[in-house]
């Protein structure tokens, strides 16, 4: 028996040695393999039917931002077990009516929706207005428009574009077709109490960035002279708020600077002007929106006329400052040597015939006004009437809405015998 409990120890003790010698020689857990980076996203299916102005805007975004992610610049990166996303600040031009050049009331929405869609969404992009403070920081501008599309009622084209502003290069640009009737085309304030159409250069190149293809250019005018854009933008929100006092040091820094020549700028301190009771500072600048518009050829000014009449709307509010702004054409007119044709035009309301005629007689009208300050510019003015032919806007609501087709043209042109 002594010797049967020594040999069972014994194999006891060799089985124990083994498996520990077993346990020694097995290959250790192989590590975690790295963590991998999700794939970039995909972006959205194109609609296949109108959509409301929200849902329009909602896609317009998710497709934008989501090329800007599927950028290489930003593809997550993985460091010590941890996804980083590249963080990026973006700033966002008023939105316009492409066709006006205005800010409206759809524009204003359709940025809310903007701003709503990108923070909550795409929450590595820090998303704010074009104002002078963000504009320093920022990588990219995102310029869109709002498009009606002609002959379909409250239909609409919407155009984004993201662009690399030191680039000057669009990297992603996004379209979507909107199909909703509660659209509000109303122009903002600031729009509705300009004394002249302010659809320039800067505008027809921010109506261009808006529809460029990715990897083009972006406008060189547009963007080059973004920070002056961005102060107007600040004072536009403060004017559209009645803040005049605080508007008006935006558009005095933005008149000082040589890209600041614009109407749109010298628009805004005419305004803020009359309505701070400066009436000799807002004719002046009453005087370089003409000077600008004959330079430039492009001079439209928005006279309200009582319905089927020559006669200036009766209110003094709306045409108190015509007086003003017919002595400063008058005195530009003469400074510049300049001939012009006098071109009126009418809403579409009323037949062809009947609004041809009234128009002829509008531009008739404001031509005797300039020779009751200038005789000489009898043989330098000559006047046409168009009708409607030439709408802008063509719903013939002959309200704020519609106020552009029913506006006086001065258009330069070559003097008789080169006086």
């Amino acid at each position: 028996m002594p010797l049967a409990r020594s040999r069972a120890a014994a194999l006891a003790t060799a089985m124990f040695f083994g498996a520990a010698l077993a346990a020694g020689c097995a290959k250790p857990e192989p590590p975690p393999p790295p963590q991998a980076a999700p794939p970039p996203p995909e972006r959205p299916l194109p609609p296949r039917t109108d959509l409301t102005l929200a849902q329009g805007i909602a896609y317009a975004v998710d497709d934008l931002f989501i090329q800007l992610q599927r950028l290489p610049a930003f593809a997550p990166r993985v460091t010590d077990k941890v996804i980083e996303m590249r963080r990026s600040v973006i700033v966002v031009d008023t939105i316009i009516d492409a066709a006006t050049g205005q800010q409206t009331q759809a524009t204003l929405l359709s940025e809310a929706f903007l701003y709503e869609r990108a923070q909550a969404k795409f929450k590595q992009f820090d998303v704010f207005a074009a104002t002078p403070e963000h504009l320093k920081k920022a990588e990219y501008v995102v310029t869109a428009t709002m498009t009606p599309i002609k002959e379909e009622r409250g239909v609409y084209r919407m155009n984004m574009a993201m662009t690399d502003i030191r680039a000057g290069l669009v990297v992603a640009q996004s379209a979507a077709r909107v199909r909703d009737n509660s659209v509000d085309t109303t122009p903002t304030a600031f729009y509705r109490d300009s004394p002249a159409i302010a659809k320039d250069r800067v505008i027809e190149g921010q109506i261009r960035t808006a529809e460029t293809a990715a990897d083009k250019p972006a406008d060189a005018v547009y963007i080059e002279r973004l920070p002056t854009n961005a102060l107007m933008n600040e004072g536009m929100a403060a004017f559209n708020s009645e803040k005049y006092p605080e508007a008006l040091p935006y558009y005095e820094e933005a008149a000082k600077r040589q890209d600041g020549q614009q109407l749109r700028v010298y628009n805004g301190l005419y305004m803020i002007y009359w309505n701070l009771g400066r009436q000799s500072d807002a004719e002046g600048a009453f005087g370089k929106i003409v000077a600008i518009g004959l330079a430039t050829n492009n001079l439209a000014v928005k006279f309200l006329f009582r319905p089927g009449s020559t006669d200036f709307w009766p209110d003094a509010k709306i045409s108190g400052p015509y007086p003003a702004w017919l002595r400063q054409i008058s005195q530009q007119m003469a400074a510049s040597r300049t001939c012009l044709r006098v071109v009126g035009h009418t809403s579409p309301t009323g037949s062809e015939p009947i609004n041809e005629r009234l128009s002829l007689r509008r531009a008739d009208y404001i031509k005797q006004r300039l020779v009751g300050e200038s005789r000489e510019a009898a043989t330098r003015i000559e006047t046409a009437g168009v009708g409607s032919r030439e709408n802008i806007i063509g719903t013939g609501t002959d309200d704020q809405r519609d106020a552009l087709d029913r506006r006086v043209e001065f258009r330069v042109i070559p003097c008789p015998g080169g006086a």
